[in-house]
């Protein structure tokens, strides 16, 4: 193999690990996302009656502003997506940015952080 090959194979070769540290870094994990949601649970419950925030048990898949007996702000009901990984990380990252008008005041500013906390709510069956 000549020195330019050999250099393009090790640049590939770097690129693909690189590729798959990065993945395995973005893949959420669902037991530190646990801890972390303990930041989310001064408003935040997984099923029951809530003031401040709606239960989360059950949000993916969900429309937003769709959880029963919850009072949402006028611009999560008229958001009305369907909450998946993609949606709730923005959401999480910037809530006012993803939804102007919501109430939710505080974000998830860290990225692992964030996909830990989607791994968790996907690991949380809705409450019946």
């Amino acid at each position: 193999m000549t020195g330019r090959g050999f250099l393009g194979a090790l640049s590939l070769a770097a690129a693909f690990a690189l590729a798959i540290a990065s993945g395995a870094s973005a893949a959420g994990d669902p037991v530190h996302g646990k801890a972390v949601f303990g930041r989310c649970s001064g408003c935040h419950a997984l099923s029951g009656p809530s003031f401040a925030a709606p239960p989360l048990a059950g949000v993916m898949g969900r429309k937003a502003g769709g959880a029963p007996g919850f009072q949402y702000s006028k611009a999560m009901t008229a958001y009305g997506k369907v909450w998946d990984e993609p949606l709730l990380d923005a959401f999480l990252a910037a809530p006012a940015t993803a939804v102007p008008g919501t109430s939710m005041p505080v974000g998830l500013d860290d990225a692992q952080d964030r996909a830990d906390v989607i791994a968790y709510l996907k690991s949380v069956p809705a409450a019946r």
